[in-house]
């Protein structure tokens, strides 16, 4: 089953999930999710279970649980949703062009 942790301390490691889910049951995979700019964690992650019983208890035992001085939210993970042709490129671009072809011969 695969499980989605939110809320969480940028410290927290895929270590420290493996650790804090490890005590229900076999962990296949623990991932923070990391900002693929700055590196830094995005403060959610994901980690997936063998056993889907284990992991309905860890959901309903971590749920609102503190780790790390801040109240994590645990949940069965949904699918990805399907964004579509990448969202906002199409459409308005063109009249911000002509917009600011307004001003080409101006001080600007």
């Amino acid at each position: 089953m695969n499980i989605y942790v939110s809320n969480l301390s940028f410290n927290v490691t895929d270590e420290d999930l493996q650790d804090y889910f490890a005590e229900y049951g076999e962990v296949t995979s623990a991932k923070v999710i990391m900002d693929k700019f700055t590196g830094k964690s995005r403060g959610f992650a994901f980690v997936e279970m063998s056993d889907d019983e284990a992991a309905k208890k860890a959901i309903a035992e971590l749920d609102g649980a503190s780790v790390d001085g801040r109240t994590i939210g645990v949940s069965v993970a949904k699918p990805r949703e399907d964004r579509g042709n990448g969202g906002g490129k199409s459409g308005g671009g063109g009249s911000f062009q002509r917009r600011n072809n307004n001003y080409s011969n101006s001080r600007y």
